[in-house]
């Protein structure tokens, strides 16, 4: 090490950086790439009040950033401080930012841009006769000169990082920059439809988005009708707080959350608690790991957000996270108990013209051929081995039921039931949708204090691993909760010594297995202990594909999902049931 760098170097006089340093200082801050100008650029123009903003792009923003918008304009004699630091007609007291109303206010957008490339402005208002233009090139300005312009203001920067080759060097292909800068113009899109968009790239239209109230067209435009036509609309209020939006059905789930949006006063931005409250808003209509999609704004007072905590503005601070984590939960749970959640059945597409896969020469061994509805079935001949378990309860009296009117159900390969409904066929998934009630009904008794709990004559011992051990220990009273009593017995091991009766005839020892497995994988939050460990009893608990079920369980079965929330879907997230529609029946048979 060199005694220059060394630690005991003499730091120089104090003094006050050049303007240009300052500039490109925040420029660094502001502009990370072509999308980060697309952003500042557009908030710049939303705010002078357009009707429509015209975005033209080169080589994914690296070549020309234009933005054009039919709004207010600048004053020829504020050219000048428009693109000076600090400089803004936004903001006057210190008062004034805890009250931000306004997209672009930091007063450092354009004097950033202008650091790190080739920035032209022109601007006309509505009372001028003619229009001016200013120049700057790398921090150099020049004079503000006249020069013919529609009313409004045209924003220009050329070739972005040009004369700064160390921030080059971190472009990507222009491709990559491409798919950046257009993600921005569509989150920032997404949130003013009421103002006419659109974005070119490369002289080639990619959008072009009119005017309209609607969000649910905005999202149309941009994301294809099918989508948008399948969103559930949501709202809620709590007080000073509201929330508004679309939200995607749970068969719609993504495998990342490329779609999903939130927006505070017209203005993207990032949340995990929020996007938190709307995975637990979903809990039990996703499987793990898929992401549902959401557009979601917000409204609150302006003194309740903070829109000032990062040079990006893409992050933002409530003044009460919790309230509003509650508000966007219940707003989704509400919503979701009176949607129809079920998932159609969708065929392949047809290909007329393509040739059929061949037909089995003869049905498998044991195939018996599908009976046409309606039909009589006798329960005494439905095959009920003794050893299939029966877990839960299959009618209020614990006997037979009769066939429901209206839904005469027949189990398909011991794991579907195939229901006739007035509006087509109805394939169930027996296990998934006995999990979804036994959950339910496990669910509704501990939320009651009345659940049901079997005291085993012989206690079951059950050898557990070191981390097994830890989570016995650390939610026994959850355990408790849910029926499950568990206590050390010496060494590696536990005693079972009760279980859900709901559980019917399946081992302890095996439903502690189940729940330990599912606490050790989860990383659940405190108050939603026995909400996983039910989920798990029920999984466990459930009738297996495979399983043959006698008519008076397939009715029970059948039956028993009309009595129980969410009956769509089991507690993982999967469907329970397919519908194939009779006009869709219709189209496969050539009947329309």
């Amino acid at each position: 090490m060199s005694a220059a760098a060394g630690p005991g170097k003499r730091m120089g006089r104090i003094h006050t950086l050049p303007v240009s340093v300052v500039n490109r200082i925040a420029a660094g801050e502001v502009v990370e790439r072509p999308a980060s100008v697309v952003k500042e650029l557009l908030e710049n123009a939303l705010d002078a009040g357009p009707t429509r903003i015209d975005v033209s792009l080169d080589q994914g923003g690296i070549g020309l950033v234009r933005v054009v918008d039919d709004g207010c304009g600048i004053e020829p004699e504020d050219l000048p401080l428009a693109v000076a630091p600090h400089a803004t007609s936004k903001l006057r007291l210190a008062e004034d930012l805890e009250r931000i109303e306004t997209l672009g206010f930091r007063g450092e957008a354009l004097a950033s841009v202008g650091e790190v490339g080739r920035l032209v402005i022109r601007s006309r208002t509505a009372g001028a006769e003619a229009g001016a233009e200013i120049e700057v090139d790398n921090g150099r300005r020049s004079e503000v000169a006249p020069c013919g312009v529609p009313v409004g203001t045209t924003v220009e920067l050329h070739q972005l990082f040009a004369k700064v080759p160390a921030r080059r060097a971190f472009l990507r292909a222009a491709a990559t920059e491409w798919s950046h800068s257009a993600e921005a113009f569509v989150r920032t899109a997404l949130a003013h439809p009421r103002v006419a968009m659109t974005l070119e790239h490369n002289g080639r239209r990619v959008h072009d988005l009119p005017a309209d109230a609607a969000w649910r067209t905005r999202i149309g435009s941009l994301f294809g009708n099918g989508l948008a036509d399948r969103l559930i609309e949501v709202e809620g209020r709590d007080g000073d707080l509201q929330v508004s939006g679309f939200v995607g059905r749970p068969d719609d789930d993504m495998a990342s959350g490329r779609l999903q949006h939130l927006f505070v006063a017209g203005r993207p931005f990032r949340d995990r608690s929020i996007l938190h409250a709307v995975q637990e808003g979903y809990r039990g209509l996703l499987l793990t790991g898929r992401q549902p999609i959401v557009f979601l704004a917000f409204a609150l007072p302006p003194d309740c957000v903070d829109v000032n905590v990062h040079p990006a503005k893409m992050e933002v601070r409530f003044r009460d996270p919790a309230r509003l984590y509650r508000l966007v939960l219940s707003t989704l749970r509400t919503q979701f108990l009176a949607t129809n959640l079920s998932a159609p059945l969708e065929p392949p597409a047809a290909a007329w013209g393509q040739p059929r896969a061949a037909l089995p020469a003869a049905p498998r061994a044991g195939f018996v051929p599908f009976p046409s509805f309606p039909m009589a079935v006798n329960p005494a001949a439905a095959p009920t081995p003794a050893t299939v378990p029966r877990p839960g309860p299959w009618s209020d009296a614990g006997g037979p039921l009769e066939s429901l009117a209206g839904e005469m159900a027949v189990q398909m390969h011991d794991r579907y039931l195939v229901v006739e409904s007035p509006d087509g066929i109805e394939v169930i998934d027996q296990h998934a949708l006995h999990e979804r009630v036994l959950y339910e009904r496990l669910r509704e008794a501990v939320s009651a204090g009345s659940l049901e709990v079997q005291q085993l004559l012989i206690p079951e011992t059950v050898e557990l691993s070191s981390s097994e051990l830890e989570l016995v220990d650390e939610h026994a009273p959850a355990l408790a909760r849910a029926g499950m009593r568990v206590e050390p017995f010496g060494g590696g091991t536990v005693i079972v010594s009760s279980k859900p009766a709901l559980a019917g005839d399946v081992s302890a020892a095996a439903l502690v297995r189940e729940v330990l497995g599912r606490l050790a994988a989860a990383a659940t939050a405190p108050g939603m202990l026995v909400d996983e460990i039910l989920h798990g009893l029920a999984c466990k608990a459930a009738i297996k594909a495979g399983d043959p079920l006698s008519q008076a369980e397939v009715d029970a079965l059948v039956r028993d999902r009309r009595m129980v929330q969410d009956s769509h879907h089991c507690p993982h997230g999967r469907p329970t049931s397919l519908t194939l529609s009779r006009q869709e029946l219709d189209r496969q048979f050539r009947r329309t």
